[in-house]
């Protein structure tokens, strides 16, 4: 969570309807995002200064990694873009020991609207991601994901900004868990394109994968 005040609250809300323990990683909001997340029902863990998604992600899998009853770790962003459904059906395939990790896929259904230079991007990263990783995913840079805690202790993200997700994958691969894709539905508003799902965004991705 970056400065989500006008959204997270919703957010959060619609997820405990579901998901009892919703953790949310704080990466330097100045807007009042924490206390509206705390109001929500979420535990807030902060980091003083922006760090970047990736470095959120890091601390989010590391906190709830403590708890011992974990059974599922699934990571939603908190623009409002995911779906609480989606990720439910993503966490009951780890549950019932179907796979170790689950990721979350717009291409597997025609439920996320594109434009074609987007849809061109994203698919391109996708091969590379395959390329360089081994792994035949046709949605390499989708935040919606599910691990089990074996695999979330394997996890250690050093990139801090964007170029978690390549690193991420890379890891997984190394790894070599029983892994699904998943197909969900990324909604795109003006909101969640102003907070980095511009298209300018998706060429950076597919830049710093090719140039790190």
């Amino acid at each position: 969570m970056y400065n989500e005040a006008s959204v997270v609250g919703t957010v959060i809300e619609g997820l405990r309807k579901e998901f009892p323990h919703v953790v949310c990683v704080d990466d330097g909001s100045t807007d009042g995002s924490q206390d509206i997340a705390r109001q929500a029902g979420a535990v807030v863990v902060q980091h003083p200064v922006n760090l970047g998604q990736g470095a959120a992600l890091q601390t989010g899998i590391e906190y709830s990694l403590q708890d011992p009853q974990l059974d599922c770790i699934v990571t939603f962003d908190a623009d409002g873009q995911h779906r609480v459904v989606d990720a439910l059906a993503m966490a009951d395939r780890i549950r019932s020991g179907e796979a170790d990790v689950v990721l979350g896929s717009r291409f597997l259904d025609d439920r996320t609207k594109l434009s074609p230079l987007k849809r061109l991007v994203l698919r391109t990263a996708a091969v590379q991601s395959r390329m360089s990783t081994g792994m035949a995913l046709t949605d390499a840079h989708n935040g919606l994901r599910a691990f089990s805690p074996t695999v979330a202790r394997g996890i250690n993200l050093q990139q801090n900004r964007m170029a978690h997700a390549s690193e991420l994958v890379h890891q997984l691969a190394e790894m070599n868990p029983r892994w699904v894709e998943h197909p969900v539905e990324i909604i795109y508003t003006d909101y969640s394109k102003s907070k980095g799902q511009s298209l300018l965004n998706s060429v950076n991705i597919v830049a710093d994968l090719f140039f790190r």
